[in-house]
């Protein structure tokens, strides 16, 4: 008798490797979009997209431990990360529409998801509220059937190719910080939206700013209810938080086993520093399995953070042991694919999605119950 998921893990493993794209994803711009679609395309047609999408809105709906045998598979076939153009809209828009949107907006936008139609943007941080999503000052006042939006978002990942954005906006301005706000679905081709695409120290220009000039949006396109998008962004964020992540957990071990086989044997200090990389990155990877199998029947919770925040600061560590092992002008190193890329592109990933002191002040608040630092 087969152990469970064996079968599933066969059929992926078989779909992988007859699937994977040869050549690396293009890090930015119209080509990043092409390769992104045209990976969740195929992905589509073979019946693998929205793994852990509800079959009633057209996923796989994979049970927990399923989709860790995708996972696996996936980063064992070296398949495209899933941190790229499609993951806003996978991970982000397309759950929390599932729990928060009306049959409406779910019949409209999760099958264009799904099949590689369109790509989402995040629209939360702004210049003075980074991490504090309490602090935003983009605005949206109500004329009619409509949102009038003004105000300036940063950091906003593929913004310049996407066609969707998943905005957060301040709707009643006398409501305390948290209780004044509404999340929208908003079409980037809007009249008066502004794109500028930012470079940063990796190289790529993947984050961009986000100006609104009295942006018309239909009230229709509110999502979770007027004045109610806080808590519809901590869904959104607990999504990013929860099984989002297994598959760079896993991709960061199997970098871990990479440079313990490239590390010569006479390099004792390196290999020890490695073999403890491998055990941090084991206990990461069982937590975010037992915190995954915990709350398959639940809408993800806080302890998303206790993931984000640990395999944010290994990635670091781990990119930074690469360069340490080859050297920085090493061919390893060099290149959009390679590990000098990798290593700056990681110090970002302690800031997206809420800073490490912000995930600090979750796990310490929500989690363990401590009384709340001063503000």
């Amino acid at each position: 008798m087969s152990a469970p998921g064996t079968l599933l893990r066969e059929e992926a493993r078989a779909w992988l490797i007859a699937n994977v794209p040869c050549d690396p994803a293009p890090a930015d711009g119209a080509k990043a979009r092409a390769f992104a679609l045209g990976w969740q395309k195929r992905q589509a047609q073979g019946g693998w997209a929205g793994i852990s999408w509800p079959k009633e809105f057209g996923g796989r709906g994979a049970s927990v431990l399923e989709q860790i045998v995708w996972f696996e598979e996936y980063v064992r076939a070296g398949a495209p990360s899933p941190l790229n153009p499609s993951f806003v809209g996978l991970n982000h828009a397309g759950p929390t529409l599932i729990a928060c949107g009306t049959p409406e907006q779910k019949a409209f936008h999760l099958p264009r998801i799904l099949q590689g139609e369109v790509l989402w943007c995040q629209g939360f941080s702004e210049p003075c509220a980074g991490s504090d999503l309490a602090a935003i000052r983009t605005r949206g006042r109500i004329e009619g059937d409509e949102l009038i939006v003004d105000g300036h978002k940063i950091w906003t990942s593929y913004a310049d190719i996407a066609d969707y954005q998943e905005l957060l906006v301040r709707t009643d301005p006398e409501a305390k910080p948290s209780r004044g706000l509404t999340w929208i679905t908003c079409p980037m081709n809007s009249p008066g939206i502004t794109v500028r695409p930012i470079k940063t120290m990796a190289g790529p220009r993947k984050y961009c700013e986000v100006f609104y000039d009295d942006v018309r949006i239909p009230l229709t396109n509110i999502v979770g209810g007027l004045h109610n998008g806080w808590r519809t962004a901590m869904s959104t964020l607990a999504f990013e938080r929860g099984t989002a992540s297994l598959a760079l957990i896993l991709a960061l071990n199997r970098t871990v086993e990479e440079l313990l086989a490239a590390c010569p044997l006479n390099r004792v200090a390196m290999r020890s520093r490695l073999a403890r990389l491998r055990a941090e990155g084991a206990s990461i990877r069982a937590m975010a399995y037992r915190l995954a199998l915990d709350s398959a029947e639940t809408v993800p919770d806080s302890s998303g953070s206790l993931v984000r925040l640990s395999f944010t600061e290994f990635g670091q560590r781990v990119t930074g042991a690469a360069i340490d092992l080859y050297g920085i002008g090493a061919a390893e190193s060099l290149g959009l694919d390679r590990a000098g890329y990798a290593y700056l592109d990681a110090f970002s990933e302690t800031i997206a999605g809420g800073t490490v002191e912000i995930q600090r002040n979750i796990v310490a608040e929500r989690l363990l119950g401590l009384p709340k630092g001063p503000r």
